[in-house]
This record gives C-alpha cells, structure tokens and sequence, in this order.
C-alpha cells in the first residue's frame, strides 16, 4: 500500500544561531512552498520550536529543510524531533508564526 495518504505529525526544535535571522519568516515561506501545515516561534532560551503536520513524504521534506537549510544567515548546530506520528486528520489549516 502507497504511503502517499498518510498524514503525519512532528514536533521540532532547531538549535544554534536561529533568532534574529528570519528563521520564522523563512520556516513560513518553505512549508506553505512544501504544502504542510503546523506552526513555528521563538523560544526563551534561543531555538526555534513548532510543529509540522501534513502528508508523510512532505513533512519528510520539511524536516531535512529544519536540518540543513533554514534562512540564508542562520546556522543550525542540531535540530531535535519528538511525538512523530501518523495522524488521522490535521489539527490546523495553514501555517502561522507564533509569537
């Protein structure tokens, strides 16, 4: 069986050089590019964390982006996943900067 229809959830948080350098701005532009839905911000400490939801092969997509891309003037040090799961149905129908 194709595991085209298959959506997926993932939650991610990326470490290194990522505020102040349009991460956010940039994580926005790729995933509605990409075609995956979720969210993204800034946290206190200094990473970038969200979540990333849609079908299988494009949130794969998404995730190497968070791991080796990111906006021109960040460096990602490491990006962490947890809860990856397959999911019935998304929980948002588009994808926002939190703030």
């Amino acid at each position: 069986m194709s595991a085209a229809g298959r959506l997926k959830t993932v939650d991610y948080e990326v470490f290194g050089r990522v505020q102040g350098v349009c991460f956010r701005m940039y994580t926005e532009g790729e995933a509605k590019k990409i075609g995956v839905v979720g969210w993204v911000k800034n946290t206190s400490k200094g990473t970038v964390t969200g979540q990333v939801q849609g079908p299988e092969e494009k949130v794969d997509s998404m995730m190497s982006w968070l791991c080796k891309v990111g906006s021109p003037s960040s460096r990602i040090d490491r990006t962490n996943f947890s809860n990856e799961k397959f999911i019935s149905k998304l929980d948002y129908s588009d994808f926002s900067i939190r703030y």
